[in-house]
């Protein structure tokens, strides 16, 4: 689509939305790599999930993002989009991100760059059109903002929309606070944290508004998670200290569940640094001062970026990725508070493991 396009600019370009049944587009037995995946679950009960594969085991001019669905609580899953810049390059699609907004809306979001260029990436979006429909499709593409935003959406008490997008490794700032006071008309750059250049990595971010209405970043940081706090809506923030929470340099996933107490869902035990390997939910019920519980999701080594959503039932929903070269598989877990405080399934909403894609 994009052949002629120099490839300083390829990322700049919109992509391709690719039904994921056309013929000749790359299969599940084709790809060669999977990898950073993310869940959104609808009011109607259907789940999203996303990811990005390649033909090659490389994070690579070959990424592309794949959609997929289920309607049976995640027994079983159809595949129906693939979102690619332009085929076998210069630009990669990678990191994508679900999220429902407070409106209901299905948000579809991924990065667009060259090979690992995350200061001059871009983040895209598009609203899924009838995300519970027969005939869900991505709507027009929009290019948010500059950087790789790879964790969901923040919505403060006030409203206001805040996506964490990074410039990755090289800016200072990095750790940018992307704002949107119109419910995703139009988003601008509020502040950003400052992540010293011997810790700056990925930061793959998130935000958290406590109770006493300042905000608190959680960083991907070289030595596990980084911390920094606002107190002005995210416009300023605290010089980034190295947490207690104890993780390797890898995603991890913070939301505030309909209780009140907050969902972590890390590597180990809280203040250990671990390799990628024992993925545990934890709950906090004074934010995120002391930890409870522990629910194993999964003890196997490289299994890694946690993303997840509750509903309204409390139902806790988990997906991530294990072996991202050779078993190539995205995987969901569902749970409840009381799974997560008694350290092993005891709800019937209970089931780890289950195959999104292999």
């Amino acid at each position: 689509m994009h052949e002629a396009t120099p490839p300083d600019t390829a990322f700049l370009q919109p992509p391709q939305f690719i039904r994921a049944d056309e013929t000749g587009y790359p299969t599940r037995s084709t790809r060669k790599i999977e990898l950073v995946s993310s869940l959104a679950v609808l009011a109607s009960g259907r789940i999203w999930a996303t990811w990005y594969a390649g033909k090659t085991p490389a994070e690579d001019h070959n990424n592309y993002v794949v959609l997929a669905t289920s309607d049976d609580d995640g027994e079983s899953w159809s595949e129906r989009w693939v979102i690619d810049p332009d085929g076998e390059g210069p630009a990669r699609a990678f990191d994508p991100e679900l999220w429902v907004d407070p409106r209901g809306r299905l948000w579809s979001f991924w990065n667009q760059a060259v090979l690992h260029e995350g200061k001059v990436a871009g983040v895209w979006g598009s609203i899924i059109d009838d995300a519970d429909g027969d005939d869900p499709r991505p709507g027009e593409p929009r290019r948010i903002t500059d950087g790789v935003m790879m964790c969901k959406p923040t919505v403060l008490a006030d409203g206001t929309w805040l996506l964490p997008a990074s410039t990755w490794r090289t800016t200072a700032h990095s750790a940018r606070v992307i704002a949107s006071r119109d419910e995703g008309d139009s988003f601008e750059l509020r502040g950003a944290c400052d992540v010293a250049e011997e810790e700056r990595v990925f930061d793959e971010h998130m935000i958290v508004e406590r109770r006493d209405g300042s905000l608190w970043m959680l960083v991907r940081i070289r030595s596990g998670i980084g911390e920094s706090v606002s107190t002005d809506g995210g416009r300023t923030w605290s010089p980034l200290q190295v947490s207690s929470l104890g993780h390797p340099s890898s995603r991890f996933f913070i939301r505030r569940l309909a209780s009140g107490n907050l969902l972590l869902v890390k590597h180990g035990p809280i203040g250990e640094q671990t390799a990628r390997t024992d993925l545990t939910a934890y709950l906090s019920d004074d934010d995120g001062r002391t930890w409870i519980g522990g629910l194993l999701l999964d003890d196997r080594e490289k299994i890694s970026y946690p993303d997840g959503q509750q509903t309204e039932d409390g139902t806790i929903y988990i997906t991530y990725d294990f072996s991202r070269t050779e078993f190539r598989e995205i995987l969901m877990a569902r749970f409840t508070e009381d799974d997560i405080r008694a350290g092993q399934p005891v709800s019937s909403r209970a089931r780890l493991r289950l195959l999104i894609n292999r």
